[in-house]
């Protein structure tokens, strides 16, 4: 079975303005018909990703973990 892509960041927090995720910027429908998708419908909706992410305004109020690492990992390299 092939690996289905994802722009999942495991941040699963949706905007109440825009109505897109923090994290990767699907909508809840998109999110919950990912795997349904076809290939060139799960493109389509990672094309627009970049687009809704800029249009959030609010961004999540916890850390994420890919930032934590992120930041962990800078502390240790300094």
């Amino acid at each position: 079975m092939d690996a289905i892509e994802s722009p999942c960041i495991l941040v699963c927090s949706i905007d109440e303005m825009t109505g897109y995720c923090f994290g990767c910027g699907r909508t809840r429908a998109e999110i919950g018909a990912w795997l349904a998708m076809t290939p060139s419908e799960r493109r389509a909706v990672m094309e627009a990703l970049p687009a809704r992410l800029d249009s959030i305004e609010r961004k999540p109020r916890r850390e994420t973990r890919r930032a934590r690492l992120a930041r962990e990992r800078a502390g240790k390299a300094g």
